[in-house]
């Protein structure tokens, strides 16, 4: 939004901003935030951050957790949700040195940063364009417990089918079970929820290319998005994610990007459809390639494809994605590449034909991954495929121009498969993590501390008794 100092002052005072609020995001993924009166932003802000205890972001143990965030000017906008009037704005995470103090390496935005830096460095593309689906549901209501003596959940919304039989306010309109793709008011009961967020986007300059119910009946959503670099959508999926929440909130609602909320529904992905130009022209397009891909956009996809058991500890990283990854919902169980194929976990949409267009999309990722990490780590395992020209085909990844679900079980054994729970993905970190540290983008503290980080998550919901549990084996 702004280019110097100058010009923010000007606008803070222009519009009679009263207070300043910068925003960061945690190893996790989640915003935390710190406001000041706007009479006290001034130069040395920009300068010499403001200081704060990153042991509490997960990032650095309690001995070294003085550090600073450094406001990012260009990042900032209105907070629409604000009583007072509020100008926010994004802060990169610096570590407190003498003279001078430098950049955190295990700050997601710097890893960011840094990966698109070393794609360029390399040699390899100018620029990733990369275009999230952003899923998620829209409930009226939930309820959940963790106590030793209760565990479960209770989640609601008008539309569900299993309110067809509701006495009390019933219009009869709902959404049938893995039945919500596309349709129209009045089932549609949150069309303008929808539209109220898309504007609300365009607003921040998220460009939106459409919004639609999706195929799980009750409330769940999507909004695509233009495409943009790797450390501005990044930022722009934080944003989305922030605005729909707080849109749903002040509309007596809440939403959730959880991959699978709801079971024997569909879950919730975060395709991310992506592209390499450099000079300006594009380098993933080729008239006589497989599907009008060139041999680069084959080896990168290569090197996703051979590193995605990894990648799925940042771009799956929660116990619930692995809920999601299951035959049957439309998400992608083996690993393997093809052309309009929503069964393969890399898909080469048919309709995108110019050769500005052309790319694939990779469909394993969801909405609890860390956008910075995620995308970055992505863009690593493609420079990786570039740099060792691995080539899918020959690796054994496809294409695989047919129903992946529908293969007999001998087939089956013969096509490798996406991890099915996170600890299995955390094991494939650990032993295959050298294509991310390359040039330092990820420092091997960050690789530690997030398995660290994942694992205890795992302990945790391994530990836990559930409703199923009881269900399956009280009687026994």
């Amino acid at each position: 939004m702004f280019k110097s100092f100058e010009e923010a002052r000007s606008f803070i005072d222009t519009e009679n901003i009263k207070m300043v609020d910068f925003m960061m995001v945690d190893l996790n993924g989640r915003w935390r935030h710190l406001t000041i009166p706007a009479d006290r932003f001034t130069e040395d802000t920009l300068k010499s951050g403001i200081g704060f205890d990153g042991s509490n972001y997960g990032f650095a143990p309690v001995e070294k957790s003085d550090m600073v965030f450094i406001p990012d000017l260009s990042s900032a906008y209105i907070d629409p949700f604000m009583e007072i009037p509020t100008l926010a704005m994004i802060g990169d995470v610096y570590v407190i040195g003498m003279p001078e103090n430098y950049p955190f390496d295990q700050d997601p935005r710097n890893v960011a940063k840094h990966a698109e830096a070393y794609m360029k460095e390399q040699g390899i593309a100018d620029e990733m364009r990369i275009g999230p689906e952003y899923e998620f549901h829209v409930f009226d209501h939930v309820s959940y417990s963790t106590k030793p003596n209760e565990s479960g959940f209770c989640i609601d919304t008008e539309q569900a089918e299993w309110n067809t039989d509701d006495q009390n306010f019933n219009l009869g309109y709902k959404m049938a079970h893995k039945g919500g793709y596309h349709m129209a008011p009045p089932q549609d009961v949150l069309y303008d929820f929808r539209s109220r967020v898309a504007m609300l986007m365009e607003d921040q300059g998220i460009k939106v290319k459409y919004h639609h119910h999706e195929v799980g009946g009750p409330g769940q959503l999507e909004i695509e998005v233009e495409f943009g670099g790797v450390t501005e959508m990044a930022d722009k999926t934080m944003m989305t994610k922030y605005l729909i929440k707080n849109e749903a909130i002040a509309e007596g609602k809440t939403a959730t990007f959880m991959p699978k909320p709801v079971f024997d529904e569909a879950g919730n992905g975060m395709h991310v459809h992506m592209h390499l130009f450099k000079d300006g022209k594009p380098l993933f397009y080729d008239e006589n390639g497989y599907s009008q891909l060139s041999e680069t956009a084959m080896h990168f996809m290569g090197g996703i494809l051979k590193h995605i058991k990894a990648l799925c500890a940042f771009t799956n990283p929660s116990t619930n994605s692995f809920k999601r990854l299951v035959p049957g919902y439309e998400a992608p169980v083996t690993i393997g590449f093809a052309t309009a194929n929503r069964s393969s976990v890399i898909r080469i949409p048919a309709y995108a034909k110019d050769p500005d267009k052309k790319r694939f999309e990779v469909r394993n990722p969801d909405g609890t991954c860390n956008p910075y990490y995620a995308f970055a780590a992505i863009l690593m395992a493609g420079c990786d495929g570039i740099k060792n020209k691995i080539d899918p085909v020959a690796e054994g990844y496809g294409p695989y121009d047919f129903n992946l679900y529908t293969l007999s079980d001998e087939e089956k054994e013969k096509i490798k498969s996406l991890p099915k729970t996170l600890d299995e993905a955390l094991d494939e970190l650990e032993k295959d993590h050298a294509f991310l540290t390359e040039g330092g983008v990820f420092p091997e503290r960050l690789i530690e501390i997030w398995l660290e980080n994942k694992r205890a998550d795992v302990s945790k919901h391994a530990n836990m008794p559930t409703p199923m549990e009881f269900s399956m084996y009280y009687d026994l």
